[in-house]
């Protein structure tokens, strides 16, 4: 059901639902596993304090001392699964992952994240007195009303006489059947601030170890890291390609073009002549066909000449005649940056040339010293539409991928703008 409850506290507003649930005896499990995590917690803290204070002097300590850093972070993972007990709802680790493999870098992460010290201190908490406290409520809460439930049945073992609860002193069955009977009154009423209490514990267990805020900006900030690894390792996959491309296939067609011209020189007319000029015109069509494939891979004029070429470079060989305005020193910028950059301009100036119309288009790009602002206009008759298969919908994912924005001006009757803006510092002045 969509109301059903999911922590404690939320149980505890059912009103007598609540008694007739499972919620309570969660509480009370919660509870009593308390002590089964704090004491072992309790001992591995002292025993790796003493013996890395004691074996300090002789350096062998230090290990030790330094382990005993990182011993809040098993204990967390355990409590974070205990949370299920009052809590339905799942607490993930709020720990990144290392950029690198490795125990060390594994390590070096680990000490640096403000995670690991609040779990530290959760752990000396819940060694040193939490499960106390547990136990203390558990035994007020339910182990209180229990006991005397169980009046009739000490006063029978004890042959006659028995101090329920170390307070008072039964000698006959109606006075323990009295007891029983405030029992039986007490218990249903003690697991509610049982329950509250539970889930008051939890509350902290949970801000300590798996706070909500800090972990989904924890967990923002690494998509947006290994978004930014992905693009970058994308870039030097494409560059990879380009240059494995260049330098061997291409020139072994080259080679193959060269051979097949000097053939056709050195074979009188006929039908080998034919055949190897046929072959010698094939030939020379798959090398340019290779050359568009390199140049849309990544283009050398982009790696050689920065941004402000590669852009001049596309413009001029637009279908559309293309009016430019780079501003002077564009500074060289990370390479997803400029590869982003000018494929969106291509992609642009392509979509220009097959739907727009348009008899003119102009490019604009400049650097404000924090962000590269590119504009992209033509006089056609607009209507351009992102989500029509244009092409334009997989340059929007690239450039978010950098923080960036396209944004897209296009009335019916034009005209169309097109601006990108790309946060991204200097890399080269």
């Amino acid at each position: 059901m969509d109301d059903a409850p999911r922590t404690t506290w939320q149980a505890l507003s059912h009103g007598r639902q609540y008694l007739r649930s499972a919620w309570p005896w969660r509480a009370a499990g919660y509870l009593a596993g308390s002590a089964l995590t704090g004491i072992p917690v309790l001992l591995v803290l002292v025993l790796l304090a003493t013996a890395g204070a004691t074996l300090s002097i002789a350096l062998v300590g230090i290990p030790l001392l330094a382990l005993l850093g990182l011993a809040g972070i098993p204990a967390a993972a355990v409590e974070r699964r205990r949370l299920r007990l009052v809590d339905d709802d799942p607490a993930p680790s709020p720990h990144r992952v290392p950029a690198e493999p490795g125990l060390l870098a594994w390590a070096r992460l680990r000490y640096r994240e403000q995670a690991t010290w609040r779990e530290f201190g959760h752990a000396v908490l819940h060694g040193f007195l939490l499960w106390w406290v547990d136990l203390a409520a558990l035994a007020f809460f339910l182990g209180f009303p229990l006991v005397l439930l169980t009046a009739p049945l000490q006063l029978a073992l004890g042959g006659g006489e028995a101090r329920i609860g170390k307070l008072w002193l039964v000698t006959s069955y109606p006075e323990a059947l009295a007891l029983a009977v405030a029992g039986a009154v007490l218990l249903p009423a003690l697991l509610y601030p049982l329950g509250s209490f539970a889930g008051a514990r939890a509350a902290l267990t949970r801000a300590l170890l798996a706070p909500r805020e800090r972990e989904l900006r924890g967990l923002l900030a690494e998509v947006t890291r290994s978004r930014a690894r992905l693009v970058d390792a994308f870039e030097a996959e494409r560059r990879r390609i380009e240059r494995d491309l260049h330098d061997g296939a291409q020139q072994r067609l080259v080679a193959l073009t060269m051979t097949l011209g000097i053939a056709r020189l050195d074979v009188p007319p006929g039908p080998l002549a034919d055949q190897l000029a046929a072959a010698h015109d094939e030939a020379g069509k798959v090398l340019g066909e290779l050359r568009e494939l390199i140049h849309g891979i990544h283009p050398q004029v982009l790696t050689d000449y920065g941004l402000t070429g590669a852009l001049a470079d596309v413009a001029e060989r637009s279908a559309v005649p293309v009016d430019t305005d780079l501003a002077a020193g564009l500074p060289r910028l990370p390479e997803s940056v400029e590869a982003a950059a000018y494929f969106g301009v291509c992609e642009a100036l392509a979509n220009i040339g097959k739907h727009s119309g348009a008899a003119r288009a102009a490019v604009t790009a400049r650097h404000t010293g924090a962000a590269l602002l590119i504009g992209v206009r033509d006089d056609g008759r607009g209507g351009a539409d992102p989500a029509a298969g244009s092409g334009l919908t997989g340059l929007a994912d690239r450039i978010a991928v950098l923080d960036g924005t396209l944004t897209i001006t296009s009335p019916p009757g034009g005209p169309t703008v097109l601006s990108l803006e790309i946060p991204c510092p200097v890399s080269n002045p």
